[in-house]
This record gives C-alpha cells, sequence and structure tokens, in this order.
C-alpha cells in the first residue's frame, strides 16, 4: 500500500457459521436471506458463508444418524452434483439477495460447468453484481476428488470498498504458497468459506492465525457446523489478524459472527513485520 495513500475504512464482515439444510438449495438461500438481513442491519458491508452452503457439503448422506459411530448413512438426498447450479443461475440467486439488503455476499456451492463440477465460491456486490467467482484448487480426500474436478486459477480477487479481497476455499489455505501468493497479489482480507472436520480443529485454532501473520493479511475462515452424513464439521470460525491473533472467533454451534477488518492495522503489521520485504526469494525459486 502507497504511503501516500490512506488506508480504506475497516472493512465489517459478518461470518455466517451455519450447515443450513443439506440438499435443500432452496431452503439454504431462505436462510442466507435472513443471515443478509440479519448482517445488514448490524452495518455489515460483506456476508461470508461456508463451503457448499448452498448444498450441504455432502447432502446425498443425510441420516439422522448419520455421523454416530457404527450408525449406517443411507441416501435420502438428491447427489450433490445433482444440486449444482450454472455460474448464472447462482449469480442470478444471490445478486438478487444482496441487492435486497445493500451488502456483497460470498457463498460456496456446486458449480455445474458442462460435464464438471466444481466446488466454487460466488462473490457478487452490494448491486448484485458479480464481482469474483473461485473454483477450489486443492481437493480434500477421495470424497471430493469423486465428486469434483479441480479449478486451475490460484490467485481470484475483487475491490469492494476501497479494500482488495482474495477467495481460497477450506483445503486451499493449508497451502502456505496459496496464501503467500495472494499477499504478493495485494491481497488484504482473504476469505476462505470452509468445511473443517473433526479432529482437524487446531486448523482453525492455530494454522489459520500463523497463515495470516506470516503473510501479513487478514484471513476470514468460515465453517459449517455439526454432523452431516459421516462428517462432523468443528465451528470455530473466525477473522485472523495479520498479528497472528484472531480478535473475532466462534464456537461450535451456529453463529452469526460480526467482525471488522482494518487497513490501517494491516498496513501497520506490515511495515512492523516485513517478512514480504525481507524474502531471500534467489535462494528459494
Amino acid at each position: 500500500m502507497s504511503p501516500s495513500v490512506p488506508p480504506a475504512p475497516p472493512l465489517r464482515l459478518a461470518l455466517a457459521q451455519s450447515s443450513g439444510t443439506p440438499g435443500d438449495v432452496r431452503a439454504n438461500l431462505d436462510a442466507l436471506d435472513a443471515l443478509a438481513a440479519r448482517a445488514a442491519s448490524s452495518g455489515a458491508h460483506l456476508l461470508v458463508a461456508p463451503e457448499l452452503f448452498l448444498s450441504g457439503y455432502a447432502p446425498e448422506h443425510r441420516s439422522p444418524d448419520a455421523g454416530v459411530a457404527g450408525s449406517r448413512s443411507e441416501p435420502d438426498a438428491p447427489p450433490l452434483a445433482a444440486l449444482a447450479l450454472e455460474e448464472a443461475e447462482a449469480a442470478a440467486e444471490l445478486g438478487a439477495l444482496a441487492r435486497r439488503h445493500g451488502l456483497a455476499v460470498l457463498a460456496g456451492y456446486p458449480e455445474r460447468a458442462g460435464s464438471a463440477t466444481y466446488n466454487s465460491a460466488l462473490l457478487v456486490g452490494p448491486d448484485g453484481a458479480p464481482l469474483a467467482a473461485y473454483r477450489k484448487t486443492h481437493l480434500y480426500g477421495p470424497y471430493e476428488r469423486a465428486v469434483f474436478t479441480a479449478g486451475d486459477r490460484a490467485v481470484v480477487q475483487a475491490e469492494l470498498r476501497g479494500v482488495r479481497l482474495g477467495v481460497l476455499i477450506c483445503y486451499d489455505v493449508e497451502f502456505p504458497e496459496n496464501v503467500r501468493a495472494h499477499a504478493d497479489a495485494g491481497t488484504e482480507v482473504l476469505l476462505v468459506p470452509t468445511a473443517l472436520l473433526a479432529p482437524y480443529d487446531f486448523v482453525a485454532r492455530s494454522l489459520v492465525p500463523v497463515r495470516a501473520f506470516e503473510s501479513q493479511l487478514h484471513i476470514a475462515y468460515v465453517n459449517r457446523t455439526g454432523p452431516e452424513g459421516g462428517f462432523d464439521f468443528v465451528g470455530l470460525s473466525c477473522l485472523a489478524a495479520p498479528d497472528g491473533t484472531a480478535p473475532a472467533r466462534a464456537g461450535a454451534g451456529p453463529e452469526l459472527l460480526l467482525a471488522e477488518a482494518d487497513p490501517a492495522l494491516l498496513a501497520a503489521s506490515r511495515a512492523a513485520n516485513p517478512y514480504l520485504a525481507d524474502r531471500r526469494t534467489d535462494l528459494y525459486r
């Protein structure tokens, strides 16, 4: 950030920790609409929902006993690919919702593109216009690799209220190269819809704040919560700051977490912690 240009004012974020209703896109859009109303009434500029919020993470496994040791989970909902939306469909739905409440919205969904299905996230502005579309590049585990095609764009960005935003999804943030690529590209607030499973709560508690510190940016990490199929999501959504702290942290259950990402704090932190300037790239490139 140039010293002659004053930092943008703080960006007020609403992090929607929820798993919605797996297998029911309409119910999840209605839930997101209600969350957007709450976020807007609290002065938020941007609402971030978890990974695959519009569909559910594994909607083909929705039995009440799902995730309980020794139980069997029988499919009772359409497979995830059958719930996939074209990007234009998702943009229309999210755009109308964003316009109605006057705030930007980022939500995860399964994207249908030809014969492929992507694990995607779409960001729309407060006027309803699409700002950024990202496809998850690092697929986690056999389930995701069986369902999705990996994206091939590492850095996707957008501007909102003078702040440069970037988007990753879940497992992507666990690769330091991904986050550093965003820092090199000037990302100030990295938005990460996620579906973090038990027992990996250390990712939310420790790894994400370290990523924010080592690459000097804010990270808005927004998780699903509770059991779904054979999965159990740990919650613990947070806004991680460039000083390595998490000034806003959710618990294990559904929660609308409000937090501010301050570009002035980021500028001061980058000056005090010059990791990006002090790298010896000649040694490891």
